[in-house]
């Protein structure tokens, strides 16, 4: 598996993990942080940027995954990128105010 299979895998697991909590805070109505916010990624957006943001990480994802089976390698690379991007929006997201107290 070529270094560039890997990073594409990579890329598709942290896209598609990113577009959960974007979808379900423009499902719900709930304002949540995206590029779009001032200041971007820290302020809050609505619930149509938010839907936007995921379903564009959702697409992306799904164009880089796209007409490819996948090695048992390919989809572990997937599963572990989902792992460790989970952990990191957890801690990123937790660390903000997002005014759910």
């Amino acid at each position: 598996m070529s270094s560039r299979s890997v990073l594409t895998r990579a890329a598709a697991g942290a896209l598609l993990v990113n577009a959960v909590p974007h979808g379900v805070a423009g499902l719900i109505g709930r304002p949540f942080p995206t590029p779009f916010a001032d200041p971007p990624g820290r302020g809050l957006s609505g619930r149509v940027p938010n839907l936007a943001w995921s379903a564009a990480n959702l697409a992306l994802g799904a164009v880089l995954l796209r007409g490819h089976d996948g090695t048992s390698r390919e989809k572990k690379v997937v599963a572990v990128s989902v792992a460790v991007t989970a952990v990191a929006l957890t801690a990123y997201f937790g660390s903000l105010d997002l005014g759910t107290d």
